[in-house]
């Protein structure tokens, strides 16, 4: 609703649910809403998801027939796929759509191609359809680089000459979460394709200044652990492996049954926090595989069987994935998408 708030009713926004919807469970945010792999797209499927799947990353040729088994457009990279979907549409006796993706300047996936020669491959397809046509915008937030206006630019006048080729696709689209929050509004075109956003993080601006923020969000999960123990170390007592931490003077620790399995980042070892009884205590120790030792001289009512907050709210105070991701030194995606499968997911209304 925030997103359609901002771009109003005339643009098309296109939920983005890959690495599992950033690891907060796509088939249940793909409920609530309407992906990556031709593998994500059945598993929404045989979940009884109906909406359109657009399957955004490459595929290999093997898995082309599940994307007309499972009802999912792909986006296509190159001009000689369009002719590989085409023939298989062709023997299904079957027409079905596809979006191009044009490489506009990131150099990853998708077509170079002039418009003469996209015209021609998409008109030598007659059992398939261009819907859409898309490009990746690589430096949205970097406002100091003319990379993203020379993107704009460049798709632009490819979509200008294959008009003028009478070749219209109806689905326009070039933006991700950033240049929906911060305005940019000629990449909005027809759709918009928020991830980043839908679970409630907007990017600041890596570098420059951008222009006024028009998108406000709120993260929407939260991540709590269970607390195994709780002892009393006395002063110069080791926490954890390599004794990464010794105790300046007698200390309680509380012992979590989370660790790096989980997707607690390493790199917090000894330097990350959580908030145990409404307060923001400090990793102590070396973050383990499948426990994190954390400080509880400060919360002398936590016991076994508590709960403490990885990432969310608790007692007036916050950690969100961009703070986990500023000390452990990445970034918030990864932070997010590293939440292992294993990690019991619960969702509330």
């Amino acid at each position: 609703m925030a997103v359609r708030g901002v771009v109003g009713a005339g643009v098309e926004v296109m939920p983005v649910v890959k690495a599992d919807a950033y690891r907060h469970g796509a088939v249940e945010v793909s409920r609530r809403l309407q992906v990556s792999s031709v593998e994500e797209g059945a598993v929404l499927r045989d979940a009884g998801v109906g909406a359109r799947i657009l399957v955004m990353a490459d595929f290999l040729p093997d898995e082309r027939a599940g994307l007309l088994d499972y009802r999912l457009t792909p986006v296509i990279h190159s001009l000689d796929d369009i002719a590989a979907w085409d023939e298989l549409c062709r023997s299904r006796g079957t027409q079905a759509a596809y979006h191009l993706k044009v490489d506009s300047g990131m150099g990853r996936l998708g077509t170079r191609g002039s418009a003469a020669e996209i015209a021609a491959a998409v008109q030598a397809a007659p059992n398939s359809w261009l819907e859409g046509i898309m490009t990746h915008l690589a430096s949205a937030a970097d406002y100091t680089s003319p990379q993203t206006s020379d993107q704009i630019a460049l798709f632009e006048r490819l979509r200008e000459d294959l008009a003028r080729l009478e070749l219209r696709p109806e689905y326009v689209h070039l933006s991700s979460s950033i240049p929906v929050a911060y305005g940019r509004r000629e990449a909005w075109q027809k759709m918009v394709r928020p991830g980043h956003a839908i679970y409630g993080y907007v990017s600041q601006v890596a570098r420059g200044v951008g222009p006024h923020r028009v998108l406000e969000v709120k993260p929407a999960l939260s991540w709590k652990a269970s607390v195994l123990a709780v002892k009393d170390l006395p002063a110069g007592a080791l926490v954890g492996y390599g004794g990464m931490y010794r105790a300046p003077e007698a200390m309680r620790i509380a012992v979590l049954a989370a660790g790096y399995a989980d997707g607690i980042p390493h790199r917090l070892s000894n330097r990350g926090s959580v908030i145990a009884a409404g307060k923001v205590v400090p990793i102590r120790g070396a973050v383990s595989m499948d426990l994190t030792t954390i400080d509880a001289t400060a919360t002398p009512s936590l016991k076994p069987g508590d709960a403490v907050t990885l990432l969310g709210s608790e007692g007036g105070v916050s950690i969100d994935a961009q703070q986990i991701a500023r000390t452990a030194g990445t970034i918030s995606y990864s932070v997010l998408c590293g939440i292992h499968a294993r990690v019991k997911r619960m969702y509330v209304e």
